[in-house]
């Protein structure tokens, strides 16, 4: 992943900084939070998985960790991050018997998931070090495990232009949903399907309901490849 040290300069700022980019959009980041973690919960209710073991890979300061178990029903949530003042600050914040944080370091090889939650993170991972982030949450996960996997959509212009307006965002090196397949197909993932959220700005939010219907289209700020491990 990323240098820890880039991150651990926004670990008490982060949120302040994450809500000045996308407050041009009219809406919060917890707006997207839990539009993305509700969008993930009607994906596994409709392939009948209920994941009672959740890792947030990329869990930055932590924020989306409650929303996680709230919505999913998780029994356990695992936070990691490249990032220790990260993970620290989140300990601190949300941390709780059923709710736990470390840097991936110390993530014990052992421990599988039944889901691997992710947004925002491999853009920040340098190129040649992506396949090796992708094969390490493939290796977290029990045989059959999935893992959604959100990513900002390069090819929508709203996009871009919050990611500029983002410090620890604007040198990011985007991946379009095309390459994100790949890369998870090469580690050995195979892919449910890919969608893209996040379409109309609050200014036009009368016709989000519109949105699950396109999300086929490369349209939305934000898109969600959701792939499974294969059982052994």
């Amino acid at each position: 992943m990323s240098a820890p040290a880039a991150f651990d300069n926004f670990a008490r700022n982060y949120d302040q900084e994450l809500e000045r980019g996308v407050r041009i959009s009219g809406e919060s980041k917890d707006y997207f939070a839990e539009g993305r973690i509700r969008w993930v919960a009607k994906c596994l209710h409709e392939l009948g998985e209920r994941p009672a073991r959740v890792l947030d890979f990329g869990c930055g300061t932590g924020s989306t960790s409650v929303l996680l178990q709230q919505i999913l029903g998780a029994e356990l949530y695992v936070g990691v991050d490249a990032s220790q003042k990260s993970v620290q600050f989140a300990g601190e914040t949300f941390g709780s018997p059923t709710r736990y944080f470390t840097t991936l370091d110390r993530l014990p090889a052992d421990f599988s998931f039944d889901l691997v939650y992710c947004n925002g993170v491999f853009h920040h991972i340098p190129v040649p070090q992506r396949q090796a982030a992708a094969e390490f949450v493939y290796h977290r996960l029990r045989a059959g495990g999935i893992f959604a996997m959100w990513e900002n959509n390069p090819w929508n212009p709203g996009t871009r232009l919050v990611m500029s307006r983002i410090a620890f965002d604007r040198d990011a090196v985007c991946l379009s949903a095309f390459q994100t397949s790949r890369l998870l197909r090469d580690v050995g993932f195979s892919i449910v399907h890919t969608q893209f959220m996040f379409i109309f700005p609050r200014l036009l939010r009368g016709l989000r309901f519109l949105e699950p219907h396109l999300s086929a289209l490369p349209i939305g700020a934000q898109y969600q490849v959701m792939c499974q491990r294969r059982e052994v």
